[in-house]
């Protein structure tokens, strides 16, 4: 069974520390049986401080990161005081690196990426962090390629998602990947959240709040959701909300982060990708109900979202779907 080692350091944040904890462990196979083996390691075994007013037992130690198919580094606080010239990467912990194993999938959430950046993982590759930290983080690791403005970035077996609660989205996505959409779904529909949030960090940072009493768009993106396989235009979503165009797409975008335009393509790839997955109908079939119109359409917009064609997105998926003996 694929392990899963989440590292609890000396000031973790506890929500970020159970995120990890509570999707892996909820996703199942179809008989019901767990997919992933979740376990809470510190740097020893024993109390481990928290950043809230309570520290958390750990039953494994540093000796456990050794076991890890997939190591996940929640944040931490080192305590009062501004963090951001500490040392990330004090000589327990890069002991503790040096024991993984070759191939190993390495996740940080938030300003987690500190750690891996001050082990080198980082370098020359595509990263994100809080979107708070992500100018001073830029500057520690000039040879990092920060994505401020994303939910998370997955570089193969190197992935960092963004602040808090991104560690969520990035979680499910690793779920997705290994064991597709529709094991994902359910972990989500369970977990009570959703299984992909639109948009990037982008919308999270500070701004103007808009009046409680503005029209919002939510209402016109659920609609617009239930009528994919149908030619939508901006006009119409922007009448739907029953605001003109120029107020639809900027209120839209400040709700979303994405223009409505860019936010239906989204929404019609990831509709195509389920179909993909679940379904054996040819990619015509599969364009249309996603809205593409054509086999064409559908095949320039999956490869320029996710970088492969419907086909090989398909052939994939399948190749990795569990036999009845591994399971």
């Amino acid at each position: 069974m694929h392990r899963v080692v989440v590292l609890a350091l000396e000031g973790v944040y506890p929500f970020e520390l159970s995120i990890p904890v509570r999707i892996f462990a909820t996703a199942e196979g179809p008989a019901g049986e767990p997919l992933y083996e979740v376990v809470t390691a510190g740097l020893r075994s024993g109390a481990v401080r928290t950043s809230a007013d309570f520290s958390v037992t750990v039953e494994h130690g540093a000796e456990a990161l050794a076991t890890a198919d997939t190591l996940v580094i929640p944040p931490f606080s080192c305590g009062p005081g501004p963090d951001k010239e500490r040392e990330w990467l004090p000589r327990p912990l890069a002991e503790a690196f040096a024991s993984l194993r070759p191939g190993v999938r390495t996740v940080s959430i938030c300003t987690a990426s500190y750690v891996l950046a001050s082990a080198g993982l980082l370098d020359g590759r595509p990263a994100t962090t809080h979107w708070n930290e992500a100018a001073h983080f830029q500057r520690s690791f000039p040879e990092v390629k920060v994505d401020p403005g994303v939910l998370f970035v997955d570089d193969g077996d190197v992935l960092t998602a963004a602040g808090v609660a991104a560690g969520v989205d990035l979680c499910l996505h690793l779920v997705r990947r290994d064991h597709g959409s529709e094991v994902a779904n359910r972990v989500a529909r369970l977990c009570v959240v959703p299984p992909w949030r639109d948009g990037g960090q982008a919308q999270f940072i500070e701004r103007p709040v808009p009046e409680p009493t503005a029209a919002a768009t939510s209402a016109t993106r659920a609609w617009a959701l239930g009528r994919l396989g149908r030619p939508i235009t901006l006009a119409e979503l922007a009448a739907h909300a029953r605001m003109s165009v120029r107020t639809f797409s900027r209120r839209f975008r400040d709700e979303v982060g994405l223009t409505p335009v860019q936010w239906l393509t989204q929404q019609r790839v990831e509709h195509a990708r389920r179909l993909l997955e679940t379904t054996d109908w040819p990619v015509d079939r599969v364009a249309g109900e996603a809205g593409f119109g054509t086999a064409a359409s559908l095949r320039q917009h999956m490869a320029a979202t996710i970088g492969v064609s419907p086909s090989a997105y398909r052939q994939t998926f399948r190749a990795q779907e569990p036999t009845a003996s591994a399971r």
